[in-house]
């Protein structure tokens, strides 16, 4: 065993260790790591998380999985990672184990111009909201901020949802469209993404831009600590029955959130692909995994074993390679995922109610995984 980090280890393993390995099909994970190449040979490379894999570390990977052939047999994908990496199981110091929840890409009906029901904006990154790092963040402001507002004299906190919910923006010209629900823009800000869909039918595609900076408060914990919901009946289902139930109160409860997120125009030519998150290219659905990225490098692989996730797979445990293509607020530890599952109603069904316990295991190259211990 290697130590990396206080808090956790990585332990080397062998590809037969991995439970359900000799049955999963990676072959989809190929041209998300094509895609991946092109991001860091092309625009930059990927930030390098404390776990200390780098962009670099990675790149032998990715060049190699771009020359393989097209019509690969599932043993022929397995048997490149076999070849090419180390599987490290990452363990936590107090034996806690991983977690996966799940996040999918919303449709919402909106309209182009606001009505009596379709009254509730999406908005554009407004232009007086600035990012901050060490150089610009004011002393007093929590240094967890990576967003503030800029006046003309000053740093502050941007407005929160309560303020922005009540008109802080409004005549700005940042408004994107229109929805019916406060709540379909909540869970949209919750996943990131959404597709937009107008009355003549057309999408619209967006995607995360930027948020108001504000730390990401989750209102089904807040359900839970005011009684509302069993914590072991919690869900965005569950969630979103009690929020249409108490009409009075969903201000109340939305607010408690004081994250607000902002988007931009995103690419919708191939429906087939999800949304470009944080690694700057498609999710694939069932296959991209966010992580925390303060530890973790975009573009690896992780193998995740969930043996109680059992609706993903008709019925069998999760057990699948998945690449670290973005990442959330929520999202924190060494062995902590969001699964994508995909776009529209059924993948938010699927979403909605994992929240299981798994076991997580990076893939590392092997002229890398040496530092590792391997």
């Amino acid at each position: 065993m290697s130590p990396t980090s206080p808090g956790y280890r990585l332990s080397s393993v062998s590809f037969g260790d991995l439970p359900g390995w000799e049955r999963d099909d990676p072959r989809a994970l190929f041209d998300a790591m094509a895609r991946c190449l092109t991001h860091i040979r092309d625009v930059k490379p990927y930030r390098t998380g404390v776990l200390g894999l780098t962009a670099d570390d990675l790149m032998p990977l990715l060049a190699a999985a771009g020359i393989l052939s097209s019509d690969m047999t599932q043993a022929q994908a397995r048997a490149f990672f076999e070849e090419s990496c180390i599987p490290f199981r990452i363990e936590r110091d107090d034996a806690q184990p991983g977690l996966v929840t799940a996040f999918y890409e919303p449709e919402v009906d909106v309209s182009a111009k606001p009505d009596e029901t379709f009254a509730h904006p999406f908005y554009f990154r407004p232009d007086d909201l600035i990012d901050l790092d060490e150089t610009n963040r004011p002393t007093e402001m929590d240094s967890g901020y990576m967003f503030g507002h800029a006046t003309a004299s000053s740093v502050t906190e941007y407005p929160d949802r309560k303020e922005i919910d009540r008109g802080f923006l409004a005549g700005r010209g940042l408004e994107i469209a229109w929805a019916r629900s406060k709540v379909d823009v909540f869970f949209a800000h919750v996943q990131g993404a959404a597709r937009l869909r107008y009355p003549d039918g057309d999408i619209r595609r967006i995607t995360y831009a930027a948020k108001a900076g504000h730390p990401f408060s989750p209102i089904g914990k807040l359900l839970i600590d005011l009684g509302e919901i069993p914590r072991e009946k919690i869900s965005m289902q569950s969630i979103r029955k009690w929020l249409a139930e108490n009409p009075a109160k969903v201000d109340e409860i939305l607010w408690h959130n004081r994250s607000y997120i902002f988007f931009r125009d995103a690419d919708v030519s191939d429906d087939t692909l999800g949304p470009v998150a944080a690694a700057k290219v498609p999710l694939i659905a069932g296959r991209s995994l966010a992580v925390d990225r303060m530890i973790h490098t975009f573009g690896y692989p992780f193998f995740i074993h969930a043996p109680t996730l059992l609706h993903l797979d008709d019925g069998q445990p999760f057990a699948r390679l998945m690449l670290a293509l973005d990442t959330g607020s929520a999202i924190v530890g060494p062995s902590r995922g969001d699964i994508f599952t995909g776009s529209g109603y059924e993948a938010g069904e699927r979403a909605g109610t994992v929240r299981n316990e798994a076991d997580f295991y990076i893939l590392i190259p092997k002229a890398a995984a040496g530092r590792f211990g391997a």
